[in-house]
């Protein structure tokens, strides 16, 4: 990032760090937290308050904001890439292995299979009909989507030239920006960058929110990126990176090169694709991606 003033704060679990050649209005800060807040109380598995917690609880009719529609949709389509490993309702898998909204990562035992969202919920538009309790997560696109939310309304108060990291998944515009891909293993040395102007970058790794089956169970290593249609941890990959025009796209791709090729995704989503397998060898794809400014990898790995 170029030297700019920061604004550093942690929210929905996470570090954000806000870039902009000066620093924020205490206006344009507010108007930045609201737009997380109701996003959380929104799609949070961790606060009882939540629509989501409420979900858990009960069948019914849920009305989402209006961005929730770009969500789901975009979530239907990474379904279809991954043949069903990615399915917002993976949350209950999750929390069978310990990572629910009390974090004990007290797994047990065996796995739980994430039920097939069109079985159990159906969508128009903003509008989510469950005919039971579901546990949704949206973690495979909802840190991106939030960090293009906060970006679009630093835009609209006039900041032209802005940078929203959220711990780590970078929505930008406004001038050039080159960015690294550090390697999971050592988090000193860069394996790849790409350059962009107006877009973003996010990455996935196994190795965050990672923790350890033990007991009577044996040890086994765990983490966040499940297969829903398993309930399983994915093996085979050890991180995904994915640029693209916004954050969501690109989170959401980034979870999708756990269970499908680079080039798959890069075509099905329109990104830019880059993945460190547990071997340690490393893929990314050919240049058939999104258009507007973009710029091919360059790799060192």
């Amino acid at each position: 990032m170029p030297d700019t003033a920061v604004w550093e704060f942690d929210a929905i679990g996470t570090r954000w760090r806000i870039h902009t050649p000066e620093t924020l209005p205490e206006a344009d800060r507010a108007a930045v937290s609201a737009v997380i807040e109701d996003y959380d109380k929104t799609f949070s598995r961790f606060r009882p308050d939540s629509v989501v917690s409420r979900m858990a609880w009960d069948a019914g009719h849920w009305e989402l904001p209006a961005y929730a529609s770009d969500l789901l949709g975009l979530y239907k389509l990474v379904s279809a890439v991954t043949d069903g490993a990615v399915n917002p309702l993976v949350g209950a898998s999750l929390s069978h292995l310990g990572y629910g909204a009390d974090i004990t990562l007290e797994a047990q035992p065996g796995t739980l299979p994430a039920p097939q969202f069109k079985d159990v919920c159906t969508v128009n538009g903003r509008e989510l009909t469950t005919s039971e309790p579901i546990t949704l997560d949206v973690g495979a696109l909802g840190k991106g989507q939030l960090a293009d939310l906060v970006l679009a309304c630093l835009k609209d108060a006039g900041h032209s030239d802005v940078a929203v990291d959220a711990g780590g998944d970078v929505a930008c515009a406004g001038g050039a920006r080159r960015l690294g891909v550090e390697d999971p293993a050592d988090p000193t040395r860069v394996l790849a960058a790409v350059t962009l102007t107006d877009g973003a970058l996010c990455g996935s790794s196994t190795r965050r929110r990672a923790w350890q089956r033990g007991g009577s169970q044996g040890s086994e290593d765990l983490h966040h990126v499940l297969d829903a249609r398993t309930g399983s941890p994915v093996r085979g990959v050890t991180a995904a990176y994915a640029s693209a025009p916004d954050a969501m796209t690109a989170d959401a791709a980034t979870t999708a090169l756990f269970f499908a090729s680079p080039n798959t995704v890069s075509d099905a989503l329109g990104v830019e694709t880059f993945v460190v397998y547990d071997d340690g060898r490393v893929a990314w794809s050919v240049t058939r991606g999104w258009k507007p400014g973009k710029r091919e990898w360059e790799v060192w790995a």
